[in-house]
């Protein structure tokens, strides 16, 4: 057994022999970022071993050490509002009050019936004979007690009116969001965001798909339960409430971390036809999942909608109810995959493109997510280089927004061809220096490179390509779009039209693009705060149209055609 101690945490395990250091560092409950899932491709999990650099996911422990994770306490930019929409309260956990009174001579009726009979919705509660047991015993400490009902189920009979809450996140395959609301009027009471700790298997669901084929669902299930869990008590701290207050949880992600947040097997995920292995919205015990609320607290989970379309769609859709619209909108979601949805109330169609974790900074030389110190807008003006950084920190890399404004500078300012070839007319012609390396804050500067320039190029293709499908499945064109809604952290970071010069979409829906955020996490609170609406979702995401892009012989074509950026007008 060796000593490895983690100079910036304060940490110190024992690992046998062999062990690399990037387990290691899972052993000592660390989350590295390894996007790459372990196979030494990104080289985003380097490390200092003893004062050398070296990759954690190849270096094995042969001796005690000393590791220098090089990561900073500076905080992730992470996207937490969405646009809200104007939504009637009428959730189906409620706290109403009822008076157990000694029944009339001649009143034949249980306890349990004379109960339920002055609740809203009392014909449909199904009965609970551990409550029923206790109804003579309550009635005969006081009369007026309150109940507290989520949809056809007593959670609680109590003497005082109880702070009862909601809470709703948005697990993201980089990020997770969460939300508290109070279930007494809908008001937002606290929020809390993280990065989501699966990344230190892998940047995309395929990876962490492939992880639990070799390894089982258990250590990536249990991870994002676990922050789930511990995001659920920091939310009730934030707003003065007890764990116990919270009586319903929403979750919404995409298929695969609905599957791996459950438990599930993502096998069908990653073999033809990549169906779920179950897409139905569903309504769970909270505590077999890890989470630490009311003792009958409900785990309410959104339905998917197909393999690669999943419940944060869901909830894109009930922020957005495209459904009931008369004009043809198109929602794209860009993140590590592109989720879009285009139509109206006549037709809806969906596609889930490739688009890769370029955009978050995955397969980037120089990238890196939204933390301090990343580049995320760049200018080319009189002959200057001009940026911004998160935080107006030193520059230490690139984030998916800088690194569309920088490929869209350079390919207007004629250091790109159309086909994508750089020419820097710096000392390395393939590589083009944005900030030297005694400028930034780290010891090679941000710079991009010829594959770099290629991994955008990959990225842009799949969403123009799905945008192009869509609009063929529904027989329209983009003259037809009255409106574009992009969502996502990604998106609302992103300079469209940056995005529109390097053919993400047509230049011609600039000016019709309206950002929401993170509308899937709004959704996620909608959900919550209608109960109906949230019922509604079944039935929609059932009569959308998916489109299969990887079955579509059309695609590839597609796609090859916008690989090219776009003739300049």
């Amino acid at each position: 057994m060796y000593r490895v101690k983690f100079i910036r945490e304060g940490k110190e395990i024992q690992v046998e022999a062999g062990t690399k250091i990037l387990e290691a560092e899972r052993m000592a409950g660390l989350i590295p970022d390894a996007p790459c899932g372990g196979q030494g491709k990104c080289g985003k999990c380097r490390v200092k071993a003893d004062r050398q650099s070296v990759l954690a996911c190849q270096t094995e422990i042969r001796k005690d050490m000393e590791v220098d994770t090089l990561v900073s306490d500076s905080g992730y930019e992470i996207l937490t509002e969405g646009s809200e929409r104007k939504v009637t309260f009428r959730p189906d956990l409620t706290q109403q009050k009822a008076v157990l009174c000694k029944p009339e001579m001649g009143d034949n009726s249980s306890e349990w019936e004379r109960l339920v009979r002055q609740l809203a919705n009392g014909d449909h509660i199904k009965p609970d004979l551990k409550i029923a047991s206790e109804l003579y015993r309550y009635r005969k400490e006081a009369e007026e007690w309150y109940v507290i009902c989520a949809g056809d189920e007593i959670l609680d009979i109590s003497r005082e009116e109880k702070k009862i809450c909601f809470a709703a996140f948005d697990i993201g395959t980089t990020t997770v969001v969460g939300y508290l609301l109070d279930a007494l009027d809908g008001k937002v009471l606290a929020l809390k965001s993280r990065m989501n700790p699966q990344a230190q298997y892998g940047a995309d669901v395929i990876m962490r798909a492939n992880y639990a084929l070799e390894h089982g669902t258990e250590e990536l299930s249990s991870c994002i339960q676990k922050a789930v869990d511990e995001m659920t008590g920091e939310l009730a701290e934030d707003a003065g409430r007890e764990r116990t207050d919270i009586c319903q949880v929403c979750v919404v992600g995409n298929t695969c971390m609905h599957h791996l947040f459950l438990g599930i097997s993502p096998a069908s995920l990653v073999h033809a036809p990549y169906n779920p292995a179950f897409s139905q919205g569903l309504t769970l015990k909270a505590e077999q999942y890890g989470l630490h609320i009311h003792r009958k607290g409900q785990l309410i989970m959104l339905p998917d909608i197909a393999g690669y379309v999943g419940a944060d769609t869901c909830g894109c859709i009930l922020t957005l109810r495209q459904d009931k619209q008369e004009e043809t909108s198109l929602m794209i979601d860009i993140g590590t995959n592109g989720e879009m949805v285009l139509g109206n109330r006549e037709r809806l169609a969906c596609c889930s493109t490739a688009a890769g974790p370029a955009f978050e900074g995955a397969k980037i030389e120089c990238g890196m997510r939204g933390a301090l110190g990343a580049v995320d807008h760049v200018v080319y003006r009189d002959g200057n280089w001009e940026y911004t950084t998160v935080g107006n920190a030193v520059p230490t890399g690139l984030c998916g927004s800088g690194l569309i404004d920088l490929v869209a500078q350079l390919y207007k300012a004629g250091f790109i061809d159309e086909s994508g070839h750089l020419e820097s007319r710096q000392k390395k012609s393939n590589v083009f220096m944005l900030v030297p390396p005694e400028k930034s804050g780290n010891d090679r500067g941000v710079y991009l490179t010829q594959k770099d320039i290629g991994e955008v190029q990959l990225a842009k293709a799949a969403i123009a390509a799905g945008i192009h499908l869509l609009m063929k499945q529904l027989g329209i064109t983009e003259k037809d779009i009255d409106r574009v809604y992009i969502a996502g952290a990604f998106g609302n970071y992103m300079n469209p039209e940056s995005a529109a010069e390097i053919g993400m979409f047509p230049l011609s829906l600039l000016d019709k693009i309206t950002p929401v955020g993170n509308a899937a996490g709004e959704g996620a609170k909608t959900a919550l705060l209608n109960a109906q609406e949230r019922k509604e979702m079944n039935q929609v995401v059932r009569n959308i149209e998916f489109v299969e892009l990887a079955a579509s012989p059309e695609f590839q074509d597609c796609f090859v055609d916008e690989l090219c950026f776009p003739e300049m007008e």
